[in-house]
């Protein structure tokens, strides 16, 4: 168990934490959400000890060994891979190099050959004769072949040393794990096998992470970090998030009967209890869920952002025509033989293998870049709006935010004073003399909920977003992802987030070197279908 205590954690006069106080139990997997900047990395290093609080302790049952998601990726540059992972449990790692310096010594005593012999029975204990194998096999699950696992981590690539420091946290079955967006970085498939062992992890593990799929599927609580409090409620993100809708609802319906409301939350408690007992990985959520009283759901605090796509008019039935497109870079085939239609009401996901595949297309579509052979056609009526994955070329110059929205009003738009270009600013969080911050200045997250006020200008009837859940936080990309799926208009996108693909989508067209496959599905039906994976294979070969 994790006994925090009066935690209290300020720097100057911003206070991440005021007098936390909470258990992490056995067995259960607590997911810590808040917005950007509340402080939930922070919270796992004080966990981890890497940072003292101002006040207050925290407290680990005697003998229980944690580990923690490594974030510097150069700290182990050179040592080996299959080392890194073994000195993630630091006891047997220290261990092993006692009795292997006594064999080593020409000195060594009889005694120190009795000590090296007490040291063998602990490192059998800790599963030491079986750790490279053990070990290997988990590099394999995490998708790092056996040819790197005796590279140096400095020569393999940052894809395969994210997933080396991945296995070193969860090497040896720790007794406290703390897992800090662990899915950064990795495919759909090793996301999947992380899904299933933490969800079979039966120790505490509590991880911060922004994919709500991977929330879902592995968290049985949910830590809410807000207001300087850390409150932790029962049941996975889509459960807290559903339930504090329902709530704040129910607060603000005076005309229903109190009953009626209590009735409400439990059908609600009941059908995600149904729903989390049809999971092979969710009886422990599903224990949880029903042990729920109506008392421990609480309206949220959250702000969530007004993203509203309104279209000046409705899209025509041409909306864009490809046909043959192939782009390469250095050599490499990105895509080719690609060519379909987007039709009216579609919401195309299009995925590849190649992560720079899609978004070379879409700034083709968008002619901010030049395919090598082939061509595309969009509609007349189609007005469009695109979100890129890179948007530094839009904040190079030091204007206010006010003056940056402004020079994006389009033609149409006669009276754009500053309450119309503020209330495009406001529906994005940013109020008072937050306009009048320097662009050039702005986080990550800033700079996307600029372009997203900017994309809401153009009043489009098509939106295109490469990758939009970069750099937002949980309430951001659950209002993005929201108005996506009650948008009228068209919608081409890709996303690491699943289940933003899975909720938006009706259509998939995943982009290879030798052609396209492309459903009419949804993603997870996609990624399931037996015929797109033998086609894949036909494909990518």
């Amino acid at each position: 168990m994790i006994s925090v205590k009066n935690v209290t954690l300020a720097y100057g006069k911003r206070v991440l934490f005021d007098e936390v106080n909470i258990n992490f139990i056995k067995g259960n997997c607590y997911g810590v959400i808040g917005a950007n900047g509340a402080g939930k990395s922070t919270f796992l290093k004080i966990l981890s000890g890497e940072i003292e609080p101002n006040k207050g302790t925290v407290e680990i049952t005697k003998g229980e060994r944690m580990a923690v998601l490594k974030q510097n990726h150069f700290e182990f540059d050179e040592e080996t891979v299959m080392n890194t992972v073994l000195m993630g449990h630091k006891t047997m790692w220290e261990v092993m190099h006692k009795k292997d310096a006594i064999y080593a010594n020409p000195d060594a005593t009889e005694d120190d050959y009795m000590k090296a012999g007490e040291l063998e029975a602990e490192f059998g204990e800790m599963g030491g004769y079986t750790a490279e194998s053990d070990a290997a096999q988990l590099l394999q699950s995490l998708g790092v072949s056996v040819e790197y696992h005796q590279s140096l981590m400095k020569d393999i690539p940052g894809t395969m040393k994210v997933r080396a420091l991945l296995a070193q946290a969860i090497f040896g079955n720790p007794d406290i794990l703390l897992l800090d967006e662990p899915t950064n970085g990795l495919d759909i498939d090793t996301i999947a096998w992380l899904e299933n062992f933490l969800a079979d992890y039966e120790n505490i593990v509590l991880v911060v992470s922004h994919d709500r799929h991977f929330l879902d599927a592995v968290c049985t609580h949910v830590a809410d970090v807000d207001r300087a409090k850390i409150k932790v409620f029962t049941g996975n993100y889509s459960f807290w998030y559903e339930s504090s809708q329902l709530m704040a609802r129910q607060i603000s319906d005076k005309n229903k009967k109190n009953e009626e409301k209590r009735q409400a939350l439990l059908d609600f408690i009941a059908r995600f209890s149904a729903n989390a007992s049809k999971s092979k990985q969710a009886t422990s959520r599903k224990k949880a869920l029903e042990k729920l009283t109506i008392e421990e759901i609480e309206p949220s605090n959250r702000k969530y952002p007004g993203i509203i796509f309104q279209p000046l008019r409705e899209v025509g039935n041409q909306v864009l025509e490809v046909e043959n497109l192939k782009k390469s870079i250095d050599g490499r085939v990105l895509f080719d033989k690609v060519t379909f239609s987007v039709n009216k009401g579609d919401k195309v996901a299009f995925y590849s293998k190649d992560p720079l595949a899609v978004s070379y297309f879409f700034d083709i579509i968008n002619d901010l870049a030049a395919a090598d052979n082939g061509k595309y056609a969009w509609g007349t009526t189609v007005t469009k709006a695109y979100l890129p994955i890179e948007n530094k070329e839009f904040f190079q110059e030091p204007v206010p935010m006010m003056d940056w929205l402004r020079q994006f009003v389009p033609e149409h738009v006669t009276d754009a004073d500053e309450p119309f270009i503020r209330g495009f600013l406001g529906k994005m969080l940013f109020t008072g003399d937050e306009i009048q911050k320097k662009v050039n200045v702005l986080s990550g997250g800033e700079k996307v909920r600029c372009m997203v006020s900017r994309m809401m200008l153009q009043n489009p009837n098509c939106i295109i977003l490469d990758q939009p859940t970069n750099h937002l936080d949980l309430e951001s990309i659950q209002a993005f992802n929201d108005q996506c799926i009650e948008y009228k208009g068209i919608v081409l996108f890709t996303s690491h987030d699943h289940t933003f693909m899975q909720t938006v989508a009706n259509r998939i067209i995943e982009l290879t070197p030798n052609g396209i496959i492309d459903r009419l599905s949804t993603f997870d039906e996609f990624l399931e279908d037996e015929r797109v994976k033998t086609l894949r294979e036909e494909l990518y070969k």
